[in-house]
């Protein structure tokens, strides 16, 4: 982990290309208003039932579900940082790991009481359960794109197209094995299917896609979206980009069909790169762009706020999703949460700007387990009352930061 990487192969883009930034700003966005507009809350018998309102469009998922873009800016950030300079794995794995994780922590200090407090000022256990969870789930990003970030360094010395055939090949193969029976083989897909997301992502910092514009771009969108009309016309793929209750999962755990969701995307997203780039001029990307971490970390308790205000303190249920009511309050169901969002980033996005670190390569190694082992823990677990886990996960992730910070040297003994 010590080596330092060598310099690129091919001509790399600007450490700081806008379109990378603003398809990190925008597929954050997007990901947090689909969470948004999902939710279906109803009371059955005292308790809090979740459903889906994309259940009913399964194909607005195929652009909505932007996971897979997000992960696409991520590999190309990743490989531009790694190669801008010279430096040693370890420092750049470790500065990567504390900005991914110190923002967790003010979420951890909140989450971690509150379900005790609530419970104690009356709120059910049921639907506060359900909450708990639910903010925890949110982690599994950032478990997955530590992976991503630690493989950085070694993958960067590999041919991104000769990494990407193989790692679909991969996901493919995981698929026939969970599709015949075998559930639990499709959590290799975590590997396969967002590595290859990533790495693809490395092709465009090296400047390799700098061909896909106009009528390529476009023909590329077809070909994905094709391809993915085909292999769910074809089984055993479900329509939904997102979980729905009742069948397989193309998100949790991964399957291929996310691989050329993401060709359609990346096609569409290639074809109007200038027009979203100036959809975000420069001042607004470089308010957005240090503050997105807080936006998707928060937006689940946002949600929780609001819809916990409407359905247990008030006992308004959802509207029938899609329905005339439902578009009408639509507006001002996103107005007020983003309203409470502004206010939760306008407190806590200063845990962004994270405290420098330069570890050894023994402490990169130790904190990587212990953070890793942390963010899993509360995706599993959530922030659920009434057991030691969360605190556990929540002490390993703390450990593991602790471990980067950089140490001040000490002061000189007076003579």
């Amino acid at each position: 982990m010590s080596m330092t990487h060598p310099h690129p192969v091919h001509p790399v883009a600007s450490p700081r290309d806008p379109f990378v930034d603003v398809l990190r700003v925008l597929g954050m966005v997007l990901v947090v208003v689909q969470h948004w507009t999902m939710p279906v809350l109803l009371d059955r018998g005292g308790d809090l039932v979740t459903g889906n309102a994309l259940a009913s469009v399964p194909l607005v998922t195929w652009v909505s579900q932007v996971m897979p873009l997000v992960f696409f800016a991520g590999g190309a950030a990743n490989y531009l940082s790694w190669t801008a300079k010279p430096q040693s794995a370890e420092k750049w794995i470790g500065g990567r790991v504390v900005r991914l994780g110190w923002p967790v922590l003010p979420l951890i200090a909140v989450w971690l009481p509150l379900p005790y407090l609530l419970g104690a000022l009356g709120i059910p256990a049921q639907p506060l359960e359900v909450a708990s969870r639910l903010v925890g789930q949110l982690l599994w990003f950032l478990a997955v794109y530590l992976l991503a970030v630690v493989t950085t360094p070694l993958l960067a010395r590999v041919r991104a197209g000769v990494l990407v055939p193989a790692f679909a090949a991969g996901a493919l193969a995981v698929d026939v094995v969970r599709f015949s029976g075998f559930e639990a083989a499709g959590y290799l897909n975590v590997v396969f299917v967002w590595l290859a997301v990533h790495q693809i992502g490395f092709l465009y910092a090296q400047g390799r896609l700098a061909h896909l514009t106009g009528r390529k771009a476009m023909w590329l969108a077809v070909a994905g979206f094709g391809m993915t009309a085909a292999m769910v016309f074809a089984g055993p793929y479900p329509a939904s980009m997102i979980g729905m209750p009742g069948m397989p999962s193309n998100m949790a755990p991964p399957s291929a069909v996310m691989l050329v969701v993401f060709a359609g995307q990346l096609g569409l997203a290639l074809w109007a790169r200038e027009r979203l780039n100036r959809a975000l001029p420069a001042p607004v990307l470089a308010w957005l762009a240090p503050r997105m971490m807080t936006f998707y970390l928060w937006h689940m308790t946002a949600l929780i706020t609001v819809g916990g205000v409407a359905f247990v303190g008030f006992g308004v249920p959802t509207p029938q999703p899609w329905s005339l009511t439902w578009w009408l309050l639509l507006p001002i169901w996103l107005g007020w949460l983003s309203l409470v969002l502004a206010v939760l980033t306008a407190l806590l996005a200063r845990f962004e700007a994270a405290p420098p670190a330069s570890p050894t390569r023994a402490r990169a190694v130790a904190a990587v387990g212990l953070s890793a082992a942390g963010l899993l823990t509360l995706t599993v677990t959530g922030f659920t009352p009434g057991t030691f886990v969360p605190a556990a996960g929540s002490a390993a992730l703390a450990l593991g930061l602790a471990l980067l910070l950089r140490r001040r040297a000490a002061a000189p003994l007076p003579r």
